[in-house]
Formats: structure tokens, C-alpha cells, sequence
């Protein structure tokens, strides 16, 4: 499994949205986010007075995906994102070696690592019924 990064315009987000749906993805998790990279933010001028704007909003996208998608996904996202200016953003991938749905307690991780015992909830319940039963 691998976790994509995209730090992407604010109005590029639906259109990246929709291409990352075509590719088959079902998740993405969007934070707002400021920041900047070589553009160095802007000035703006704001009844008379000039001001330096550092810090440029921008929308940081989170993606779980298999290696399988991975490169589809990246496709996806830089055509979508692109605007072919300066700003356009960055997309970062990095290995997830555990995936975990807190609903489920259903784990998920690379296909090479071997299955560990992990206790279910109901055990750690009785768990701490005997051990509450114990003082």
C-alpha cells in the first residue's frame, strides 16, 4: 500500500476529485491548507495599503491506495491539478505498511508481511473484567 499527498489548487479540486473517481478510487480524505513553495505568495493591495500575502491557500489531499493504482492515481491527479503555472502544487507518495478500520478492527497491510495475532475487542473487554474483578 502506498500513501499519495497532493497539495493542489483550491479550484482544481473537484476536477481532481473526478478523475481520481475514474480511476476506481473510493476514498480521499481533503484538508485546507496554506502554504508556499518558489511563488513566495503575492501582494495585494487593500484600500490604499499594499500587503504581502506569505502564505497562499491550497488543498491537501490524502490518498490509501494498493501499489497497483498508484501510478493511475498520479496521472490522474497531475492532469486534472495541472494549470501549467507556477503554484500548481506537489504530490508526495510514501509506503503505508498497516491500514486498520476502526469499525471492524479489520487490518490490512502489504501482501508480504505475515498476519500477527492481534486480540479482538470481546477479549480485551473480558480483559478488563477480570482484571476490575481482581481488586
Amino acid at each position: 500500500m502506498k500513501k499519495i499527498e497532493a497539495i493542489i489548487k483550491p479550484f482544481k479540486l473537484d476536477e481532481v476529485k473526478e478523475a481520481l473517481n475514474e480511476v476506481g478510487l473510493q476514498g480521499i480524505t481533503v484538508l485546507e491548507a496554506k502554504g508556499f513553495g518558489r511563488q513566495k505568495g503575492h501582494t495585494e493591495l487593500y484600500r490604499g495599503a499594499e500587503y504581502v500575502v506569505d502564505f497562499l491557500p491550497k488543498v491537501k489531499l490524502e490518498i490509501v491506495l494498493d501499489d497497483s493504482l498508484v501510478e493511475r492515481a498520479v496521472e490522474a491527479i497531475m492532469a486534472a491539478a495541472r494549470t501549467g503555472r507556477i503554484g500548481d502544487g506537489k504530490i508526495f507518495i510514501t509506503p503505508v505498511e498497516e491500514a486498520i478500520r476502526i469499525r471492524t478492527a479489520k487490518r490490512e497491510r502489504k501482501p508480504s508481511e505475515p498476519a500477527r495475532h492481534q486480540p479482538t475487542a470481546d477479549r480485551n473487554i473480558k480483559g478488563k473484567k477480570e482484571a476490575s474483578s481482581c481488586r
